[in-house]
């Protein structure tokens, strides 16, 4: 891999400025902490010299930035047909099945989406997460996004954190809500069973909002917004409401089947595996144009026939 140089020059307007803090405005394509470590690796010079990030700028001081690629992700690269929405030389929009784990783990170490996406563009190993800016569970559906450099990476992780990327997810969960609403409750790690989230005083804070689309005799088709992005955030928030997911499997509870179901809703319930739960539109602003974007996806076809059933159900009555 090829060392990339890049030259600029200090603003006067940053004269008495921290170096750490002139370069953080000289190069908004990386992070802070990141061009702390390059200044610290001898990587950026300032006027042939290597300062420190505490000492201050005079403002016209050439700046030299020439760093050779870092392999981020350590992952084996794998041929997995991938359903792209959407890919430019800056980012990858992906619709994601269900059952497709996103990053390798703890018996996930092949066949994710991380091998699959290395596999399409091996420079992802360059950048954080193979530029994976947000995830969904396995057995979750729908729109993922994916920086394909590291400056795209970077504005990317800035605007999640600003709440600049619009999530619209599409559920089914169990009873009849009455209207739409705001659950904002924290969530944090479950203290015996590390693999749960759970609501807690302690934890962070974590806000979703949501509205009802279509109510069945016993089940509500909502449309939800994130305004943060916890582990679990949607599932646990309407566990939490006693309005869990239908077919989550670790939130969801014992099976409840709606009195005088048909027996194909009965069959239907029985069947449906996972939290009946996909991420069906994303919006935000282009890392490089600043173009807004906007992508969304149907559910996929299980979904589709549960809400079928569902409708055919509340007919039959």
């Amino acid at each position: 891999m090829n060392a990339e140089k890049t030259i600029r020059t200090i603003p006067v307007e940053c004269a008495g400025q921290r170096l750490d803090k002139a370069l953080a405005e000289l190069f908004p394509e990386y992070s802070r902490s990141r061009l702390k470590a390059w200044l610290l690796a001898g990587s950026i010079q300032v006027d042939g010299f290597s300062p420190r990030p505490r000492d201050p700028v005079q403002g016209g001081e050439t700046v030299t930035l020439q760093v050779e690629p870092e392999i981020e992700v350590k992952a084996e690269p794998e041929p997995i047909k991938l359903n792209i929405v959407f890919e430019d030389e800056a980012l990858i929009v992906i619709n994601k099945p269900a059952g497709l784990v996103v990053h390798p783990g703890a018996g996930n170490y092949r066949g994710t989406l991380m091998n699959g996406l290395l596999h399409h563009a091996p420079k992802l190993e360059e950048v954080p997460r193979a530029g994976i800016i947000h995830r969904l569970d396995k057995d979750t559906s729908g729109l993922l996004l994916i920086a394909k450099t590291l400056a795209a990476h970077t504005a990317l992780v800035r605007q999640l954190a600003d709440r600049d990327i619009s999530r619209f997810y599409l559920a089914v969960c169990n009873g009849v809500l009455t209207g739409g609403g705001t659950i904002d409750a924290a969530i944090g790690r479950h203290r015996v069973d590390r693999k749960r989230m759970c609501i807690r005083d302690d934890g962070k804070p974590a806000v979703t909002h949501y509205t009802v689309i279509e109510r069945f005799a016993a089940h509500t088709f909502i449309r939800v917004k994130l305004e943060t992005g916890r582990t679990h955030q949607i599932r646990v928030h309407f566990a939490h409401r006693r309005h869990a997911l239908v077919g989550d499997p670790v939130y969801g509870g014992r099976l409840a089947l709606p009195s005088g179901a048909s027996e194909e809703l009965i069959g239907e319930l029985r069947g449906f595996r996972r939290q009946a739960l996909h991420a069906t539109l994303l919006e935000f602003c282009h890392p490089e144009s600043g173009e807004s974007l906007k992508f969304e996806v149907e559910p996929p076809a299980d979904f589709q026939k549960l809400l079928s059933v569902m409708r055919k159900d509340c007919l039959e009555r």
